[in-house]
């Protein structure tokens, strides 16, 4: 069950930081999800540094580290995505 919910959260963390990062990314469906996924567990690490992964109630802290990096991934994988197709024109 522990795949099933990190793709859930990675597709929703992907999601939101392709609607947060301004213009239009290029990315296909598979691979935002894969970037949501590396933003949340890079998130919970940053979180469990910053001793704020456990708290009593919802985790913002946690949550809001996490919706960085994935934008953070996004955003770089967006960029490393259309370099290696080939395609300079950015929309």
């Amino acid at each position: 069950m522990g795949w099933f919910w990190a793709i859930i959260v990675g597709l929703v963390l992907g999601l939101i930081a392709k609607a947060i990062i301004p213009g239009k990314q290029h990315l296909p469906l598979w691979l935002t999800v894969i970037l949501g996924m590396i933003g949340a567990i890079a998130g919970n690490a940053i979180a469990r540094a910053a001793g704020v992964d456990a708290t009593s109630g919802i985790d913002w802290w946690r949550h809001v580290f996490q919706l960085v990096m994935a934008i953070i991934f996004v955003g770089l994988g967006d960029r490393a995505w259309t370099a290696s197709r080939g395609d300079r024109r950015r929309a």
